[in-house]
């Protein structure tokens, strides 16, 4: 690589050497005296006298002129050499540039070379999941008739099973899809109509106003936003379930969707009517095996859950799986058990509550049923607050107790996490 020129000051010249041994040699005015002792050397030697007292000064002058100039020659040689030496180390240093400059370029397009394989790796990974996933899909379809070809022949007598040559009947009740094994009606069955009634109370006083949960229920609106209207009859495009005072139907209702709800509480369902809802009193699970496969758009249950046992919610879950349309949402909020605010003061309240269910193990659920997509988002966040608040350090505290009050705050943001964090989550998956 040839060095590149480079603009700066000029070089300075070198030294003139004859101009300087001119002036070392001509500095002088008055010669010496000539040797001889003529009546014409005497007076050439007095004129010379004469004229040193007169220019005796200005030759001073030239010979401290003359010696500066000597002197500078010997720096400007110097100097003159440096400035060659300070060209050429700067040509070196762009040369050196100029040649790391190459490198980084290199490097650079390598990368990006190595960049562009890596899109296209992901890219072909990324086909690869969507396949494997729609493979997963049809196992899981597969699987779920098949759970359901097993359910109906453990719940047909022998002597009903269909034999080779003959086919059951798909009316007959002996022969429905897992008729002996639905269960009756949920947890709240055991409470009579005035009972029913306490509870809508109860609802009122300890879960919030109608006004504040439908504030809570309305950022999951989005999740339903653009679900085309599918059925017809009394089969509702979305489903709440324990659809309670009717908080989340109104919302669905005034955003132009069509929904539909059920809770085993008459006494909420008849305050749902009254709004012009579309409700009815039953149990979950037998209303969703009742529904054909694929024709719901969406599955909601707020603060449902907690109140099922966890042989009942499994089952609630694969039903659910076989009636919602491919893509469509699931949406399953309750109470946050991780945060010990949330259960000691929301959970244990209530007396219909079975049993609290972890994040992980609802987010679990819905994978091991099938649905893909599946998320947990916390919500109603503790208020600040309300928390147990830090200490503040203060200037010029010794060492001792600076650490003192760190260690304190560190306990304090511990003990937050655990009793102090959200109340509420939601586990959202889709149907594959």
């Amino acid at each position: 690589m040839s060095a590149r020129k480079v603009d700066g000051p000029p070089a300075i010249p070198p030294p003139d050497r004859q101009q300087i041994e001119r002036l070392n040699s001509l500095y002088r005015i008055v010669d010496e005296a000539p040797s001889g002792g003529g009546l014409k050397a005497r007076l050439a030697s007095g004129v010379r006298r004469l004229l040193g007292r007169v220019l005796s000064r200005q030759q001073e002058f030239n010979a401290v002129v003359v010696d500066h100039l000597n002197r500078n020659m010997a720096v400007g040689v110097e100097a003159h050499h440096a400035s060659l030496q300070t060209i050429d180390w700067i040509g070196g240093a762009v040369d050196r540039c100029e040649g790391a400059k190459d490198e980084i370029q290199r490097h650079l397009e390598a990368l990006l070379a190595r960049e562009r394989r890596n899109d296209t790796a992901v890219a072909a990974l990324a086909a690869q999941h969507e396949e494997l996933r729609a493979a997963v899909s049809v196992v899981q379809q597969a699987a779920h008739g098949l759970r359901r070809a097993i359910e109906q022949i453990g719940s047909t007598p022998n002597s009903q099973l269909p034999t080779p040559n003959s086919q059951a009947n798909p009316e007959s009740p002996s022969t429905s899809l897992g008729a002996s094994r639905i269960p009756g009606p949920g947890p709240n069955s055991q409470f009579d109509e005035l009972d029913s009634h306490k509870y809508v109370g109860f609802e009122d006083q300890f879960r919030g106003s109608t006004a504040e949960i439908r504030r809570r229920v309305e950022e999951y609106l989005p999740i339903f936003a653009g679900i085309a209207v599918q059925g017809s009859g009394t089969t509702g495009d979305v489903l709440d379930v324990g659809c309670g005072r009717g908080e989340f139907l109104e919302l669905l209702r005034e955003h132009g969707i069509r929904a539909r709800g059920i809770d085993v509480n008459s006494a909420m369902v008849e305050v749902c009517r009254g709004k012009g809802l579309e409700a009815e009193t039953g149990d979950a699970l037998t209303y969703l095996r009742g529904l054909p496969d694929a024709s719901l758009g969406g599955l909601f249950a707020a603060q449902v859950v907690e109140h099922l046992e966890p042989r009942y919610l499994a089952q609630l879950l694969d039903a659910a799986f076989d009636k919602l349309r491919p893509g469509a949402p699931i949406v399953l909020e309750t109470i946050n058990p991780a945060c010990w605010f949330a259960f000691f003061e929301s959970y244990i309240r209530d007396l219909t509550h079975v049993r609290p269910v972890h994040p992980d193990t609802l987010k679990y659920l819905l994978v091991a049923t099938g649905f893909q997509h599946v998320e947990v988002r916390y919500r109603a966040p503790y208020p600040e607050g309300e928390k147990l608040q830090k200490l503040a350090a203060a200037g010029g505290q010794q060492a001792a107790v600076t650490d003192l009050v760190d260690t304190l705050n560190a306990n304090v943001e511990k003990i937050n996490r655990l009793l102090f964090t959200y109340l509420d989550y939601a586990a959202i998956g889709r149907r594959g």
